[in-house]
């Protein structure tokens, strides 16, 4: 059986938007394969905006969650295996 993990990020995201609130997700920044900028990771994790304003080209797929930001103006591409990611609100 399919993980329900993917699926529900993706509608609890899509709640998120359509509440008018801003969608943010928590990543356990630092298991392998988590590609998040170091200098804004806080007690192991970071906090992302996934707002469609804040990001571009948002990807959520059965393994992983991808997208490009900016942080202090520098363009990063932020890629999270599903197992890191620890919930979104």
């Amino acid at each position: 059986m399919l993980s329900s993990k993917p699926y529900l990020l993706r509608g609890l995201y899509e709640w998120i938007l359509d509440s008018n609130c801003t969608p943010h997700m928590v990543v356990d920044a630092l298991l392998p394969g988590v590609e998040v900028p170091q200098e804004h990771i806080k007690n192991c994790q970071n906090v992302l905006n996934i707002a469609p304003g804040a990001i571009a080209a948002l990807a959520i797929d059965k393994d992983s969650v991808a997208f490009s930001a900016r942080f202090s103006g520098m363009p990063f591409k932020i890629y999270v295996p599903m197992y890191a990611v620890i919930g979104i609100y």
